[in-house]
C-alpha cells in the first residue's frame, strides 16, 4: 500500500511552519496514542499513531523536508540512499546500477557503494532502535541511565577470518575476488554484487565452528545514555555508530534510543503544558478557601474564589515543562472537580434538605445556571 502524503498525514499545508507542525503532531499523537486507545480501536489508532510520528520526524528535520519536498517518499527512504550522503538520497539505487555504465562507456574508474571498482564491496550496517520507557519527572530534569543492546565481536576462534582454524578462505571463482559481477547486454553494462560471496570477494569453504563463517559472534554490552531534559514521547536519541556493523569493512549503522513516556498518576502532559484533576469539597467551592495543588517542583497554593463551579480552570505560570527546544516553560493547569459528598449521616441529609430548601426560597439568585437552564427548557417544549 502507497504511503500517504505527510503533510496530507498531519493535516498541514506544504508551507507549513516548524511550530505548526509540531502542534500538529502533538494533536494526533495525543488522540491515538496507545494508552488512550483501548479495544477494538486500539489496532487501528496504533497505525495511525505511527503514521503521524513518521511523518512528523521526516518533516521537522529540515534536511530530511527538503528531500522529501523535492523527491517525495523516495528521497527520504532508507532502502533508497545511495552511498553519497544526503546528496545522493533517494537516487542510490539508479546510481549504483547504472553509474558504471558510464565508466564503462568512458574508460572512467568510480567506487561502488562505498569501495573502489575491482575490490570488495563494503556496506553500512543497519540502524537499531531500542524503546526506553522514562517517568515524567525524568523526562522533565533529565538523567543518566544505562542500557544493554546487541553488539559483535571479532571470533576468538577463527580471529574474525571466518574460517576454521587451519585452514582459510579462498578467493571467489564467480567474481575473482573483486566482490561485483558485470551483467553485459549488447553496448550496456551494469554491475551487481557478487551472488557467490555476496560481495566479501572470497568463499569459505570450511567455515568456523563457533561464528558459522561470519567471522563474528553476537554479545551484549552497556552503554551510558544521557536523556536530556524536557524530552518528550516518541522523541529519539541517537547514538552513532552503535547499530550494527558493516559488511567488508563498511560503517556500523547508528542506534536509535525512542522515548516512552509512562502514564502518570497526577499529571498528562501536552507539549511543554501539564494537566491535573483537582477535586475540592462542595463546601469549599460554595464558601472559597485556599488549596494546595502539586507540581514537579513541590507544593503550589490556589485561591478558590467563592461560588466556584465544576470544571473551572487555574492556571499556573512556568510550572510546566521547559522543553528541549523551548526557551521558556509550559503552564500547569489545575481543573477543578466538585466532589459530591457520600454515605451521609441521617443528620447530615436533614441539614443538606434545610439548606436546598433555603437556597430554592432564595430563586435563582443562587443558582443563575439552574435558572437559564429552566427558562430554555420552558422555550424548546413551548
Amino acid at each position: 500500500m502507497a504511503k500517504r502524503d505527510y503533510y496530507e498525514t498531519l493535516g498541514v499545508p506544504k508551507n507549513a511552519s516548524e511550530e505548526e507542525i509540531k502542534k500538529a503532531y502533538r494533536k494526533l499523537a495525543m488522540k491515538h496514542h496507545p494508552d488512550r486507545n483501548q479495544g477494538d480501536a486500539a489496532k487501528a489508532a496504533e497505525a495511525r499513531f505511527k503514521e503521524a510520528k513518521e511523518a512528523y520526524e521526516m518533516l521537522s528535520d529540515a534536511q530530511k523536508r527538503a528531500a522529501y519536498d523535492q523527491y517525495g517518499h523516495a528521497g527520504v527512504d532508507p532502502n533508497m540512499r545511495g552511498p553519497g550522503g544526503p546528496g545522493a538520497e533517494g537516487f542510490g539505487g539508479f546510481s549504483e546500477a547504472f553509474g558504471d555504465i558510464f565508466g564503462d562507456i568512458f574508460g572512467g574508474q568510480r567506487g561502488a557503494a562505498g569501495g573502489g571498482r575491482g575490490g570488495r564491496q563494503v556496506f553500512r550496517g543497519s540502524d537499531l532502535s531500542y524503546a526506553m520507557e522514562v517517568s515524567l519527572e525524568e523526562a522533565a530534569h533529565g538523567k543518566e541511565a544505562q542500557i544493554r543492546i546487541p553488539t559483535w565481536d571479532a571470533c576468538e576462534t577463527c580471529h574474525g577470518t571466518g574460517a576454521k582454524p587451519g585452514t582459510q578462505a579462498k578467493t571467489c571463482s564467480t567474481c575473482n575476488g573483486a566482490g561485483a559481477v558485470q551483467m553485459r547486454q549488447g553496448f550496456f553494462s551494469v554491475q551487481q554484487t557478487c551472488p557467490t560471496c555476496r560481495g566479501s570477494g572470497k568463499f569459505i569453504t570450511d567455515p568456523c565452528n563457533s561464528c558459522h563463517g561470519q567471522g563474528k559472534v553476537k554479545k551484549n554490552k552497556t552503554l551510558e545514555v544521557k536523556i536530556p531534559a524536557g524530552i518528550d514521547d516518541g522523541m529519539r536519541i541517537r547514538s552513532a555508530g552503535n547499530g550494527e556493523p558493516g559488511t567488508n569493512g563498511g560503517p556500523p549503522g547508528d542506534l536509535f534510543i525512542e522515548i516512552r513516556l509512562k502514564k502518570h498518576d497526577i499529571f498528562e502532559r501536552d507539549g511543554d503544558d501539564l494537566h491535573c484533576q483537582v477535586p475540592i469539597s462542595f463546601t469549599t467551592a460554595a464558601l472559597g478557601g485556599e488549596i494546595e495543588v502539586p507540581t514537579l517542583a513541590g507544593k503550589a497554593a490556589i485561591d478558590i474564589p467563592e461560588g466556584t463551579q465544576a470544571g473551572k480552570q487555574f492556571r499556573l505560570r512556568g510550572k510546566g515543562i521547559k522543553g528541549v527546544r523551548s526557551s521558556y516553560p509550559g503552564d500547569l493547569y489545575c481543573h477543578i472537580s466538585v466532589e459530591t459528598p457520600v454515605k451521609l449521616t441521617e443528620h447530615q441529609r436533614k441539614l443538606l434538605k434545610d439548606f436546598d430548601e433555603s437556597i430554592r426560597k432564595g430563586g435563582v439568585k443562587h443558582s443563575p445556571s439552574e435558572g437559564g437552564w429552566t427558562e430554555k427548557l420552558k422555550s424548546f417544549f413551548s
